[in-house]
């Protein structure tokens, strides 16, 4: 075990070599550039054509070839196409061992996360013995075990409005296997800037969704959705879990479309999306609306001429991960370390737990009281009650409990603010007795960082 992961490591290593000489690479060609004028392109190195598949080609690639629909033909095309790979997660690990698998000749890996425990359900390319490392280099190292002859590109940083129109442009397809919403419209407004096809897939819990954007004519994400939603209403896999197999699923309908796109047989999806739904076991597609003449991107009067803020733009950052909230004053929040102190000391208080059930059934700290935030925010009376309760048996003897501090906790602090305020209010309408309530800033998983390390993370 411990040469194979010395191999691996290795790997890797060579893996952010060759994307730290690709990155030097890149920095001369702007500078010949920018001396030449500063609206020149980045000069790409395209993949020559091949004239014939070699003997190891023809016996590797055997039972495509025997396919009427892809051929010879379509097998130099793959072997001549190049695919940006967006997101080397749930999503762009199926994707991009399908692809590679299947000859196409450069892929390019965009990540700037990297490797977690977390992720191995569904991120089938990393391993434990990666864990730490990024994501794109992990990806390529796995890509190269299995197709020698692919050649994987990683770039081991975030896409940016800076960076994704010279990237987009160095490659034929575009899949977007990334997982929130700035990047979204960041990925589709460079395709259409650029004039490359977008495969775009995404899944949550137990469902997915594909479609192809600006494709022979077709709309663009910017077609479908003009405006970018609400950031509180967006639920990422982080808040609200994933199925792996779900990502699997269309990961693998991902590569399939862009294979088609690469041999030139051409996808299935563009202006329809597919929705599946895995608990019911079902495929349902719908057609999307055309190509809008009004499109801010791709429209007869594009307003969207360079690439922007996106972040600002939708309001959320470019990211899955959970961005913690301030709804409260500072005072009206404690650290789970002052929280621990208080708690040692054996000052009577009732502790709130607001998180789901189902993560409370993963694990809890065992004196916390459970209402979830969902009860609070419907004015649950038997929630209310509970509560009343609670705080009458913290302090025997008390008539009704008045001034018995009351502190909410969740997983990450968020929405233990949210019920913080609305205890607040409940106290201000005469609803509840009249209580000092704060939110554990931080949450369970500070406690867990911070106070109890052998505390379940998830």
């Amino acid at each position: 075990m411990a040469a194979r992961a010395e191999v691996l490591a290795l790997q890797a290593e060579v893996a952010r070599r060759e994307e730290e000489l690709s990155s030097l690479r890149q920095r001369l060609a702007t500078a010949l550039s920018a001396e030449q004028g500063p609206e020149r392109p980045v000069p790409v190195s395209p993949l020559p054509p091949k004239a014939a598949l070699s003997r190891e080609e023809i016996l590797r690639y055997s039972r495509q070839l025997v396919l009427p629909e892809l051929g010879v033909a379509g097998q130099l095309r793959l072997a001549a196409a190049s695919v940006l790979v967006v997101g080397c997660g749930g999503l762009g690990c199926p994707l991009a061992q399908y692809l590679a698998a299947a000859g196409v000749g450069r892929l390019g890996l965009v990540d700037y996360d990297v490797v977690e425990v977390s992720n191995l359900a569904r991120q089938v390319l990393h391993g434990e013995d990666l864990a730490g490392q990024a994501k794109a280099f992990s990806a390529a190292a796995s890509l190269r075990r299995l197709n020698s002859a692919v050649e994987c590109v990683p770039y081991a940083q975030a896409l940016t409005p800076a960076t994704a129109l010279d990237l987009v442009r160095r490659y034929d397809v575009v899949a977007d296997c990334s997982d929130n919403v700035p990047t979204r419209y960041l990925v589709s407004d460079a395709c259409v800037l650029a004039g490359r096809p977008l495969v775009s897939a995404s899944a949550l819990r137990f469902e997915g969704q594909l479609t192809v954007y600006h494709h022979a004519g077709g709309p663009c994400y910017r077609c479908v959705f003009p405006a970018p939603p609400p950031a509180h209403t967006v639920t990422s896999c982080a808040d609200g879990g994933v199925l792996g197999v779900v990502t699997g699923v269309l990961g693998c309908l991902q590569a399939l479309e862009v294979l088609k796109i690469a041999a030139g047989l051409g996808p299935s999806y563009s202006g329809r999306l597919l929705l599946f739904d895995a608990l019911g076991g079902q495929f349902r597609a719908i057609r999307l609306r055309g190509r809008s003449p009004d499109c801010a991107a791709c429209g007869e009067r594009p307003t969207v001429t360079a690439l922007q803020d996106y972040e600002a733009f939708c309001g959320a950052a470019a990211t899955d991960k959970c961005r913690p909230l301030q709804l409260l004053r500072p005072d009206q929040r404690v650290s789970v370390t002052d929280y621990k102190q208080l708690l040692d000391a054996g000052v009577p208080h009732v502790l709130l737990d607001v998180r789901p059930q189902v993560e409370v059934d993963i694990c809890r700290l065992p004196h916390a009281l459970h209402i979830p935030l969902k009860h609070l925010e419907r004015r649950d009376a038997a929630s209310l009650q509970l509560l009343g309760e609670a705080i009458r048996e913290a302090r025997p003897g008390a008539q009704d409990g008045t001034g018995l501090p009351v502190y909410v906790i969740c997983k990450l602090g968020n929405d233990s603010q949210k019920a913080v305020q609305i205890l607040q209010a409940w106290s201000a309408a005469g609803e509840l007795d009249a209580h000092p309530v704060q939110d554990v800033a931080g949450g369970l998983m500070a406690w867990a960082a911070k106070v109890d390390t052998s505390f379940p993370e998830y």
